[in-house]
């Protein structure tokens, strides 16, 4: 079983993880609108 110093990077590992996703996928859904928008065009 993982340490308890162990659990707690992996936790603030995830949470950086995760809060990045939160920023990078809408991100990504808007540059692709405007790439599909721009080739329909």
């Amino acid at each position: 079983m993982a340490s308890a110093n162990d659990m707690k990077a992996a936790e603030k590992t995830y949470s950086a993880f995760i809060a990045n996703l939160k920023w990078t996928v809408p991100v990504i859904a808007v540059i692709t609108a405007i790439v599909v928008i721009l080739i329909s065009n």
